[in-house]
């Protein structure tokens, strides 16, 4: 028996032993990966900037351009193997010219004493991978560029979460719910969650939840779709949220309530309170979620915790009537919801046209 036991703890160290060494490694090959691809990313750059620099000096004049980048592919290709057709070429001399402002990059074949320093610092000039600044540089806007670029690194998005959130209009719904200094930060910041006001958009998108709008569906329909779609719900809702309960019950004087969903925002410290509401805003909808929130501030949230935020998400809401019926402290919200991606030109159009009424007032 001892001798059974000895044995069983031998492998039980080993087994320990190998893990510790596995992670390592795998670790490493994160490590190495990362470098890699960021290195090829900074290559692509210091590609575009050559030739970019080499038809500034007539060398690639426009009517000789594209058959010597044709000839630069083939030989490239010859040398290095796939990546370097002229489609590709082409886009790295877009790149440099999308971020030519970064005018210290990584030069893999600079010799000098303090290379592998300059190396290291420039590494973090780009860091993202080669497919998602194919989607970046192709946005016009440098200051929308920006915030997208902030918002992939800071929220790891992967290239599907990055094209969603481009083609869903995020900088646009962010900006028409901020005021023009916000909209400022957001191309230099990308989304700072300080208080409640920065958690909205206007409108909230959920085309993934695969509703048509000219079905009948009801609130229970839309609920059951979003705890379907929790992980995309919650990257829509955006940063810091986790998700809580659904139907959550509380009961006051022998009575029983229900929110219809439960989140907490660990950057603001505070419960997160939605209710769904599949037809236009009612001030009664208001009442019933302003005392959803005053019993989470009673009984629930902790001495520590921020007061609770409370969001309508309703098909249309009407902010005369949230004015009338909230007081101006209350931290109860109406949001509208979509069930299509939005137009980004109308957006844009709303959101310049919002712009232009600040400059007015000034």
């Amino acid at each position: 028996m001892e001798t059974f036991k000895f044995i069983r703890s031998m492998e039980i160290a080993d087994n320990l032993l190998f893990e510790k060494v596995r992670s390592i490694l795998e670790q490493a090959r994160k490590q190495v990966a990362t470098i890699a691809n960021l290195a090829m990313v900074h290559s692509y750059f210091e590609i575009g900037r050559t030739i970019v620099e080499e038809e500034q000096n007539g060398k690639l004049r426009a009517t000789y351009g594209k058959k010597t980048l044709q000839e630069l592919s083939i030989k490239l290709t010859e040398q290095f193997g796939r990546g370097f057709s002229v489609d590709n070429l082409q886009n790295m001399r877009q790149f440099y010219l999308c971020y030519s402002k970064y005018e210290t990059v990584f030069r893999i074949f600079q010799d000098n004493e303090n290379q592998t320093d300059k190396r290291q610092n420039n590494l973090s000039v780009f860091q993202l991978s080669w497919s998602h600044y194919l989607i970046l540089m192709r946005i016009e806007n440098s200051e929308v560029r920006s915030f997208y670029e902030i918002e992939a690194k800071e929220q790891n998005w992967s290239i599907s979460q990055l094209k969603r959130q481009y083609h869903s209009s995020l900088y646009e719904r962010l900006a028409l719910s901020r005021n023009k200094e916000e909209v400022k930060k957001l191309a230099s910041q990308g989304q700072v969650i300080e208080k409640p006001e920065d958690i909205l958009k206007n409108p909230l998108t959920l085309e993934f939840l695969g509703l048509a709008e000219k079905n009948s569906y009801s609130e229970n329909d839309l609920e059951t779709r979003i705890i379907t779609k929790i992980q995309d719900f919650l990257l829509e809702l955006g940063k810091g949220f986790l998700f809580e309960a659904r139907q959550k019950r509380f009961s006051f004087d022998n009575e029983h309530f229900f929110v219809d969903l439960v989140f907490y925002n660990r950057l603001l410290q505070c419960y997160v309170l939605i209710d769904l509401k599949i037809e236009n805003l009612s001030h009664q909808d208001l009442g019933q979620m302003q005392m959803y929130v005053n019993y989470y501030d009673r009984f629930v949230k902790l001495d520590y915790e921020k007061p609770t935020v409370g969001i309508v998400l309703c098909k249309k809401k009407n902010s005369n009537l949230v004015e009338l019926t909230l007081p101006k402290e209350a931290n109860i919200y109406a949001t509208e919801y979509s069930l299509y991606l939005p137009e980004k030109e109308v957006l844009q159009q709303k959101l310049n046209e919002w712009v232009e009424e600040l400059e007015e007032e000034k």
